[in-house]
């Protein structure tokens, strides 16, 4: 297969697992790639010291992926620290820049390790757990050419409905339907822009999937219609796991029809999570899966058009068998003096209940309905992808020309089809926005769009600053999301003295979208990325290649946000001359142009700034308290234009499926005196500010 001037192989080792990852046929290519050395459960690659590695999607440290060993093995796994392996995705396609350029796409279900100069500094060793693989080559062309073909290969990402660019506010959790309400008058009395609030587990009847707490709920399709007037969306959560409990319809038929994954002897498999023991739906199971992603007609029937799907790795509290055997074993150190031996032994009875290998390791999957059995720990990484999967499917069947929200928190290549995802359990750390930042661009790579980290941070307690400087970045992101954990601070932003800053700086996002949701789905439509590093665009330029904390962000902007505490300010890198554009609000703003090279800037604690390219411009609305309240008609360019600036302009209705229509496109054409010629089908007011 040849996209553009990228050239694509495919080598299959020993009999690999069918994902549907991929969508293109490709031509197979004989033995194995000459530039890799094969082993037997794996390959190695010698890289030279300046070597860049990119990608492999959610994952800790940088954007330069050289000097650690990342694990695809999804997990439930809250502590996003320098020091862990995995997260909750498996995103197994990496980019080699340097002596050579190449793609490598692993397609390969199981744990796969990439040891990426951390034991021998200049040797990437890949290694699974049996050689049954494909392996896809990217070669040729630039960086980004490589990431086109390699999302052509994969299929058109997820496109979400235009009002979910708008800010949502979450919080596990908000207990019943006058806590939403409270939160909603609480924005729009102090005309704080918000599209969205989110229902974590506790709207549910006991956790139960598909269910209404009637008595905290009461009336829900009402309450929906209710909070639509109000151009609120609520978005319910789905978890994983279906309570064991006679007389919950899901169970009974799950069970009746055979659609829950099943030990060797073939009972259903038992674990726990929320509601406590659960059966787990098999999502590799075609039938199954089409069972439980029609069970979503539940709730849309009521209203909602959005969900995002959690604990779906699969996490696991603890497995029947395992607390079984652990609560008899804790027995046995009852009485006993236990030194520190005899203590850590204890621990471990119970300290490794959760997300154990051996349950992993437990439970079969029917993948093809009929009867053909894999152990769930050779296709671990499948099933939040299949989940997701399984609504977006139905999606498809139910509502066909209507756009559903959809994100969820586990994934592999091939679920940006159906959705996008949310980045886990963060902390309300500083180093964890630049965490997020790492993360955009290495998964608009896989094909992952619609993304954003929980602002704020969910887990600890947030600070104002924090907060502050963490939407200054949150505004760009596609999905905008405030939230947080039981336990922790409450961090609505009306319940901070920064109020009105953060209120404005929510604003300016709603200004920003005729620009962010054009520049997501040309993404989209285009195979391209939303988020770039600099290295991506600025090939010849050694120093952008080192910048890590600094993102193109579509065709025209630079964005480079403040990520430490008490920092009054940052040092940019500027590869050439751009305009820095600095907004307290919609309305209030200077601007200068800033000469190539390094700069610090002053950027206060209420200020966002933004960086235009030379001949780019930047289409600005004039904002609004929620999506549809936006004149995405009626816009104003920015620009920074010295001779000629094209830019193509998408917008669509932002809730149907006609993404193709060339009436979604417009050209703008500016020049330096600010004359502007506009090729629209589009009846559109438009002012100049250069």
């Amino acid at each position: 297969m040849t996209s553009g001037k990228c050239r694509i192989k495919k080598y299959t080792y020993g009999t690999p697992f069918c994902t549907d990852a991929v969508v293109e046929q490709t031509a197979a290519g004989e033995g194995s790639p000459s530039f890799i050395t094969e082993l037997d459960n794996g390959f190695t690659y010698q890289m030279t010291p300046s070597d860049a590695v990119y990608g492999l999607g959610e994952n800790v440290r940088g954007i330069n992926k050289r000097g650690w060993h990342y694990v695809s093995n999804n997990s439930d796994e809250p502590n996003h620290r320098e020091d862990r392996t995995s997260l909750y995705a498996s995103h197994n396609f990496i980019i080699v820049d340097g002596r050579e350029r190449f793609g490598l796409f692993i397609d390969y279900p199981g744990k796969l390790t990439f040891d990426i100069g951390y034991t021998e500094h200049n040797t990437i060793t890949i290694t699974a757990e049996d050689m049954n693989f494909d392996l896809y080559v990217l070669e040729g062309g630039s960086l980004k050419e490589i990431v086109q073909a390699f999302r052509h290969l994969i299929g058109r990402s997820y496109i979400a409905p235009k009002w979910a660019f708008g800010y949502g506010q979450s919080r596990w959790s908000y207990l019943t339907a006058d806590e939403v309400r409270e939160v909603v008058r609480k924005h729009r009395e102090n005309h704080i822009p918000l599209d969205s609030v989110y229902l974590d587990i506790d709207y549910m009847e006991r956790f139960k999937d598909f269910t209404i707490d009637e008595e905290a709920f009461p009336d829900f399709a009402c309450f929906v219609e209710e909070m639509k007037k109000q151009h609120i969306h609520l978005v319910p959560i789905i978890d994983a796991g279906v309570k064991i409990e006679e007389g919950y319809d899901v169970y009974e038929e799950g069970v009746e029809k055979g659609y829950f994954c099943k030990e060797a002897d073939g009972t259903d498999f038992v674990a726990a999570v929320w509601p406590g023991l659960v059966h787990f739906p098999d999502m590799l199971n075609p039938d199954a899966r089409k069972w439980f992603g029609h069970k979503y007609k539940v709730l849309l029937d009521q209203g909602i058009d959005g969900f995002w799907n959690d604990m779906n790795e699969p996490a696991i509290f603890y497995s029947e068998k395992r607390i079984a055997d652990a609560i008899d074993r804790v027995q046995e150190f009852k009485g006993k003096n236990m030194d520190l031996t005899t203590f850590e032994e204890f621990k471990a009875v119970t300290g490794t209940l959760s997300n154990n290998a051996e349950d992993y390791s437990s439970f079969y999957h029917n993948v093809d309905g009929k009867g053909t059995m894999v152990c769930h720990d050779k296709v671990h990484n499948l099933f939040g992808y299949n989940m997701t999967r399984a609504a977006g499917e139905a999606f498809e069947d139910l509502e066909p020309d209507k756009r559903i929200l959809m994100y969820s928190r586990s994934s592999y290549p091939g679920m940006h089809r159906y959705g996008g995802i949310w980045q886990g359990d963060n902390l309300s750390w500083w180093s964890h926005i630049e965490l997020n930042m790492h993360m955009m661009p290495s998964l608009n790579m896989m094909g992952i769009l619609y993304t954003g980290a929980d602002l704020g941070g969910f887990g600890a307690d947030t600070t104002e600053d924090l907060l502050l400087r963490w939407l200054e970045f949150g505004i760009f992101t596609p999905l905008m999301r405030n939230h947080s954990a039981m336990g922790t601070r409450r961090q609505e932003v009306y319940r901070f003295e920064s109020m009105e800053a953060m209120k404005k700086i929510i604003g300016l996002r709603y200004g920003l979208l005729p620009y962010l949701y054009s520049e997501y789905m040309k993404a989209a439509l285009k195979d391209e990325m939303y988020f770039r590093p600099l290295a991506f665009d600025y090939t010849e330029d050694a120093f952008a290649a080192k910048v890590e904390d600094q993102l193109l962000l579509g065709d025209g902007i630079m964005v480079a946000p403040v990520y430490e505490q008490n920092a009054e300010g940052r040092y940019v890198y500027l590869p050439e001359a751009m305009k820095l554009v600095k907004f307290r609000s919609l309305t209030e703003r200077t601007e200068e142009i800033l000469p190539a090279g390094h700069h610090y800037v002053p950027i206060a604690l209420d200020e966002v700034a933004v960086f235009i390219r030379p001949n780019h411009v930047l289409p600005m609305s004039y904002g609004g308290e929620c999506v549809d309240e936006v004149d995405f008609s009626t816009l104003q360019l920015l620009g920074y234009v010295t001779d000629t600036a094209v830019y193509e302009w998408y917008d669509d209705d932002g809730y149907g499926k006609d993404y193709d229509n060339p009436a979604n496109y417009s050209t703008f054409v500016v020049k330096a005196d600010g004359n502007l010629e506009v090729k629209s089908e589009k009846k559109l007011n438009i002012t100049v500010s250069l």
